[in-house]
This record gives C-alpha cells, structure tokens and sequence, in this order.
C-alpha cells in the first residue's frame, strides 16, 4: 500500500499556469484523506498557491499536503498557515552568471520572438527558469511555440556547454529550468523521503514528461514507481482507480 502520492503540477494536475479544475481539487482532498500527497514542480510558491492550494475545498487535510517549488529545492509544509521547511537558494554571482548566459543562448540560437508575455526570465531563488513565450503566454501559444523540442533541446545543449557546473534541464512547454548541478525532481523526492520518513517503495508519482529527457523522468530512473499521464483528465482517472483502491 502506497502512503504517499506525489504529482508534477503543469500538464499533469492542470493546463501550463492555469488554476486546477474543481473535478482535480475534490480527488485531491478525498486523497489526502487517505494518504499524503505532494506536489513538485519548476514553478515558485506562488504559482502552487494561485494553482492548488487555494483551490483546494474548504476543510481540507493540509497538515499532508508537502508542496515542493522549484524543483524540489524548496519545501513547505502546513502547520496554522504555511511555511518553509528548506530552500537551496542561488548566490548573486551565480545569478549573474546564469543570466548572462541565457541571455548569449537566445542569441547563439535566434530565439528572438516579436511578441512576449511577460518577462522570459524568472529568479525563482533556488532556480532560474527561461520561458520562450514570457511568464505569462496563453496555454495555446505555448503549445504551438515548441510541439517538437526542437528549440528547448537546442538551448539546452548551449546552455549546459556554457554552465557545465549548473543543471540544465526542459522544464514545462516553453521552458529551461537552470538549478544547481544535481538537482532534478529525484533530488526533490529525495529531501522529501528524508523529511518525511516515507520510503521511495511507498511512493507513487505521477507525471507528464516521463520519457527520457522529460523532467519527470529521473523520479522512475530513482525507483519510484510512476504512471505516465497525458493530462489531468488522466490524472483524474488515476486519483480515482487510487481512491478505489486505497479507502479502507
């Protein structure tokens, strides 16, 4: 019997920065009835607040609820309100460095767009995150932005030639998710065993981008048994066979 469920947040519980459906936020308040879940991705606390937990049904059980921003270079728990358990965060001059060289990236590579919503590069504190679109793009110019890859692996390849100390890696639909070398969701899915005494054997994850490459993939890579989804309607059929599965 698994204890823990954990989900990436973008393409598998909701649209790319878009709220959780309510159908989405009742399965998670049913499940952490039964277990606790998390939810890790490259966004910062405030994108899991806006998406989540705000969403969530009044009455929730949040003390199992672990949300882990950033990759899971951060983490927060809920005890009489929220708080930071840990967060790896960037020095200035590694800021500095990144950017600068995201900033040769676009270039090296013709990546100039005409037209921008919002800024293309976010300091998340403990991760830097290039957009192609901006922040803020609509879901449906993201999806058309980059459907093959193709301009996401061709930055990636750059920028890990520039930054061989840092990791680089595809994050959401347009975006490059720069932390520090040796941290991906397996690192965060490792803090989190540790917090919580959880072994990865009573883990489930589900995940959007379980392919190689993809920034869901080095959680199954760690031993943690994962399912695959394509959206959240998928997601939603999984909370479900679980709820089924699990309720005593």
């Amino acid at each position: 019997m698994k204890q823990l469920i954990a989900f990436d947040l973008d393409g598998t519980l909701a649209e790319s920065k878009q709220p959780i459906e309510p159908a989405t936020a009742e399965l998670l308040a049913a499940l952490l009835d039964i277990a606790s879940v998390a939810v890790i991705s490259g966004g910062d606390w405030p994108q899991f607040e806006a998406q989540v937990v705000s969403r969530l049904p009044t009455g929730s059980n949040l003390q199992r609820l672990f949300i882990l921003p950033t990759t899971g270079t951060k983490l927060y728990r809920f005890e009489d309100g929220w708080h930071v358990v840990y967060a790896d965060v960037f020095s200035s001059e590694e800021r500095d460095r990144v950017r600068a060289a995201i900033k040769n990236a676009i270039e090296e590579n013709g990546l100039r767009e005409e037209k921008l919503w919002g800024e293309r590069v976010e300091d998340r504190g403990t991760q830097i995150t290039f957009s192609g679109l901006g922040q803020l793009a609509p879901p449906a110019a993201k999806t058309q932005w980059d459907p093959d890859f193709t301009k996401r692996k061709r930055l990636q390849v750059t920028l890990r030639q520039m930054l061989p100390d840092l990791s680089v890696n595809i994050g959401g639909s347009t975006s490059i998710d720069i932390t520090r070398q040796g941290i991906d969701k397996a690192y965060g899915m490792r803090r989190l065993a540790d917090y919580t005494g959880v072994p990865f054997s009573k883990m489930l994850f589900f995940g959007d981008a379980v392919y190689p490459g993809g920034n869901d993939n080095p959680v199954r890579e760690a031993g943690i048994e994962t399912i695959a989804v394509r959206d959240a309607s998928e997601t939603r059929t999984g909370i479900l066979a679980l709820i089924a599965c699990m309720k005593p």
